[in-house]
């Protein structure tokens, strides 16, 4: 055993987007389930750590001036980011994607009818994701970036009514894990959103929308969970709320 089996996957991503696309591969969560070392995810999927630890160092050692270092960036930033592209992107996509959804069953679900299954899930992910995004953006996200403020300008700030920063980031996560979850099965469903050999265009671009969905929505959690968060955590520790 050494250093690296026992970083976290999370803290892998956090410190290079590209190696996401390693985790992927084998089908390792970075996002939801990020705080795994990777000796515990590779032992409990059958993988050899060696033959993963390569890849990953593969990536690490090249170069790319296409690599964005998030976690250098102020807390404040970082949540703007996160709003404006990617909880902008769920709202412009999940209207998209609804719609698509429902012209398939009806065209579709009488040769398909999986296709009423993946449409209830994707209702309920869109449902689910809409609440979600608001009490971040309305609660969580506010309070990070006030006592981001408060660190950067030496000024005091009060106890918030929902007690330590650890109780609405644990109910986030808890969220962020369901909506992996339905995502999961979403892709079961698709095989792994592949259409079918009789799938019109329509068909084919919904299905590509959905694994785009999918892949927006693993580096959204993963921005959250592997680095706001924890970040958040950390500031707090700093102040003496009463």
């Amino acid at each position: 055993m050494n250093a690296l089996d026992q970083i976290t996957v999370g803290e892998f991503v956090a410190g290079d987007f590209r190696t996401a696309a390693v985790f992927s591969k084998y089908g390792i969560d970075f996002c939801c389930k990020g705080n795994r070392t990777l000796d515990e995810v590779c032992e409990k999927k059958g993988i050899d750590v060696h033959v993963v630890q390569d890849e990953l160092n593969a990536v690490l050692e090249s170069k790319s001036d296409n690599n964005i270092d998030f976690k250098s960036w102020p807390t404040d930033l970082l949540i703007d980011y996160i709003e404006k592209t990617h909880h902008r992107y769920v709202e412009e996509k999940s209207t998209a994607l609804l719609f698509y959804l429902d012209k398939l069953c009806k065209v579709h679900g009488q040769r398909h009818p999986e296709l009423f299954e993946i449409g209830l899930h994707f209702k309920i992910c869109a449902t689910e994701l809409a609440q979600h995004m608001k009490k971040e953006e309305l609660i969580l996200f506010p309070f990070v970036k006030k006592m981001f403020y408060a660190l950067r300008d030496n000024t005091a700030i009060e106890q918030p009514h929902f007690g330590t920063v650890d109780n609405p980031i644990a109910m986030m996560q808890d969220e962020h894990e369901n909506e992996g979850e339905r995502f999961r099965v979403i892709a079961k469903l698709t095989n792994n959103f592949n259409p079918p050999a009789d799938a019109c265009e329509t068909y084919r671009v919904t299905f590509a929308m959905l694994k785009e969905f999918e892949q927006d929505l693993h580096k959204h959690i993963h921005l959250e969970n592997n680095i706001v968060f924890p970040k958040a955590q950390a500031m707090e520790a700093k102040f003496d709320l009463i």
